[in-house]
């Protein structure tokens, strides 16, 4: 039995910040030096009455409509997410009962940008001990909600957005040929949201602080993907025993433009078609791969037979590829 995608959905909220509009928050943030540093051209920011669930529950329903399924049928739901409704209940959850997938079993993931993928795994060791189980993959984030928009190095980046698979059963020798997930916990200074856990716990003095907003250290991430995440990505295709050239369609997670032309370039990825959604949603965190695979796969490009490479890569740090035969 093979594992793989059985159906794609993604969610973006209506709300379009430009970066025009953008520089009305962010007043050092000039639109054309936006465009030329990051090519990103625009994103969405979910409304206030909208959580992190709810922008899962609509890209869930896409996802199940486009593969077919009915939520009932769902055994298994899990979000990844690093900006989830709350600390508790699990944000999965609260997406089950948004969509009535009463008989599944919920779990949430937070391995930041790299979340998608490492769902993905989970849900591929799902399948594979489950015969027949059906697996609703699900990344979403609201980093609109924890950006501080007197940093400009961060706060042009980010917008929010949902992504969803469904996953089963596929054709043998089509779907997930290899999958791979890396961690660099020394690594773990570089993206961090400083309190609101155990160790700094909510204060008014942590909000005075701003220890709630996210925090990155963008050259120090530029010379993490740079430095691991091609040879990760030649380990990977390696393994499958699939040469660069061989790629049709790759999908990375959605960090900067200038940054993955050049990771495209040192993976020698020139002649797949690699697809971009940053321009018009910018990084939406964990759902940035599965918002950008659905949107390539709506658009025909996806073909049966074609080798799709997936690349997450974000705090912790982490990475998460897989190798999928599309089906």
């Amino acid at each position: 039995m093979a594992v793989g995608i059985l159906g794609t959905g993604s969610y973006v909220p209506d709300r379009v910040v430009t970066n025009v509009d953008l520089n009305a928050l962010v007043p050092d943030a000039d639109p054309e030096w936006v465009a030329r540093k990051t090519l990103i051209e625009a994103r969405r920011f979910a409304a206030p009455h909208q959580a992190t669930s709810d922008l899962a529950a609509q890209a869930a329903k896409a996802a199940l409509k486009k593969a077919g399924v009915a939520a009932a049928e769902i055994d298994f739901i899990v979000v990844s997410t690093s900006t989830g409704d709350s600390p508790q209940p699990p944000t999965s959850n609260l997406v089950q009962n948004l969509i009535g997938a009463d008989r599944a079993a919920c779990m949430d993931v937070n391995a930041v940008c790299s979340g998608f993928v490492f769902a993905l795994s989970v849900a591929n060791g799902l399948v594979a001990t489950n015969p027949g189980a059906l697996v609703l993959v699900i990344a979403s984030d609201i980093y609109s909600r924890i950006l501080d928009f007197s940093d400009r190095r961060t706060a042009v980046l980010f917008g929010d957005g949902a992504g969803a698979a469904v996953v089963g059963a596929v054709p043998e020798g089509d779907g997930i040929l290899a999958l791979d997930l890396a961690s660099q916990g020394e690594s773990s200074d570089l993206i961090y949201v400083k309190a609101g856990g155990s160790r700094l716990p909510a204060t008014a003095d942590t909000v005075a602080d701003g220890d709630h907003y996210f925090r990155m250290n963008g050259r120090g991430v530029r010379d993490f993907v740079a430095a691991e995440v091609p040879p990760a990505l030649e380990a990977l295709l390696t393994r499958a025993e699939v040469k660069a050239s061989d790629v049709d369609h790759f999908v990375p997670h959605q960090a900067n433009g200038i940054m993955l032309q050049d990771l495209v370039a040192a993976a020698g990825f020139e002649n797949a078609q690699t697809h971009l959604t940053l321009q018009q949603y910018g990084n939406v965190g964990s759902a940035s791969v599965p918002v950008t695979l659905d949107a390539a796969n709506a658009s025909g490009a996806l073909k049966r037979g074609d080798l799709v490479l997936l690349a997450g890569f974000g705090g912790g740090m982490s990475m998460g590829t897989a190798l999928l035969r599309w089906s």
